[in-house]
């Protein structure tokens, strides 16, 4: 039996091998002009985001600046599964390196982490925009809203630092196949040669955290905000305060449903088939959807947008 250990010499790590999407070599092409389409045009939409709000004053606001760092959040979250992806498309073995394995694994957790909890601070922001107005100003200052940029950005990539560094010291025996497109712990956790019930219960705890909490703060923003739109008295004002929320919580939806159908859903025989799909929309196709999703529901940064691209 082989055993591939992160401590080992170079020549007895050769990596992992990811099954990806398999198939017939007509089926790899189509799939490598699809995705890098999908990934082109998300790093078009989201960079353009980007730079509406770098260079219109009108949006040099709280909620932007928010929204410009999630953008630029999107593009790295995509980029650290679909070049990879890309690659073993055209590619005959599908090897990922130890290291480069360990390094996606890292930065998709992170990164994911860190856009639930920017998704928790624009909630944050929407709820002091609605129920707070008067006091809006002087409470989300450019200071603050720094300082939550920082955080999040921070937290999002200790969260799993220590986890996976203790993974990656584990060997590694028999199978080197993991049936993903991505380094993913469930499969890597599998091809240990001693299972390690403490650091798996460990991950297991920490994982669900950053999902649950910021959606549980997510939720509670909303049931503030729904209280106070309620008490509005026009239908304009309503409309008013619930376009300001609508494309944030169209973002929201799009993200922890596809999370939650992923981890709520019972354990079946098609999982991993289900695993790479659900993975696929909430990684991919989510941050291809959120420039067009503010784009269109917002008059403001549609204004922005026409101005930056000359239409």
């Amino acid at each position: 039996m082989k055993t591939f250990s992160f401590l080992s010499n170079s020549s007895t790590i050769t990596g992992f091998i990811l099954l990806g999407f398999p198939g017939p070599r007509e089926k790899q092409i189509f799939l490598f002009v699809l995705f890098s389409t999908v990934y082109l045009l998300t790093l078009m939409g989201n960079g353009s985001i980007i730079c509406a709000v770098r260079w219109d004053q009108r949006l040099h606001t709280p909620m932007y600046i928010l929204l410009a760092n999630f953008s630029f959040l999107e593009i790295w979250y995509v980029t650290s599964t679909v070049p990879n992806m890309l690659a073993n498309f055209l590619s005959d073995t599908n090897v990922i390196s130890f290291t480069g394995c360990f390094l996606q694994f890292y930065f998709f957790f992170s990164l994911g982490s860190t856009e639930c909890f920017f998704l928790a601070v624009m909630a944050f922001d929407r709820y002091l925009a609605i129920c707070r107005p008067l006091r809006y100003p002087t409470i989300m200052t450019r200071h603050l809203c720094t300082n939550l940029v920082v955080s999040c950005w921070v937290l999002g990539f200790l969260w799993f630092l220590i986890p996976i560094i203790i993974i990656s010291q584990m060997s590694f025996c028999g199978s080197r196949t993991i049936d993903h497109f991505l380094c993913d712990p469930g499969p890597l956790l599998a091809l240990t040669c001693k299972r390690a019930l403490l650091i798996e219960l460990v991950f297991s705890s920490l994982s669900p955290l950053p999902l649950v909490i910021p959606f549980l703060f997510i939720m509670g923003s909303y049931i503030l905000v729904l209280r106070a739109v309620l008490n509005v008295p026009s239908a304009a004002g309503k409309r008013k305060a619930f376009s300001t929320c609508g494309s944030h919580l169209a973002v929201v939806s799009l993200f922890y449903g596809s999370v939650l159908v992923m981890y709520g859903s019972p354990t079946s025989e098609h999982e991993a088939g289900m695993q790479k799909t659900v993975t696929l929309f909430y990684s991919v196709l989510t941050p291809l959807l959120n420039p067009v999703i503010y784009s269109l529901r917002n008059k403001d940064m549609k204004k922005a947008l026409q101005k930056f691209l000359g239409t």
